[in-house]
């Protein structure tokens, strides 16, 4: 991530946390066992949370994100 913008920085941050929201919002995999959905749902929600922190947001719109952490 060296060599890009900022522009696109952002972009494939939120693209990546854009990936955390669709994992939760598809709900537990039926090969998963609970235990794992629990944990892989805390790690993304976690993910979600740092991101929001971020202070280099610009126009991207941030309610999906929080949405998913809640």
């Amino acid at each position: 991530m060296l060599d890009m913008t900022p522009e696109q920085m952002i972009a494939k941050t939120y693209s990546s946390a854009m990936d955390s929201v669709n994992l939760i919002n598809a709900g537990k995999p039926v090969y998963m066992s609970d235990a794992d959905w629990t944990d892989c749902l805390s790690r993304n929600k976690e993910h979600l949370q740092i991101m929001l922190a971020k202070d280099f947001w610009t126009t991207e719109d941030l309610t999906p994100l929080r949405s998913a952490a809640a």
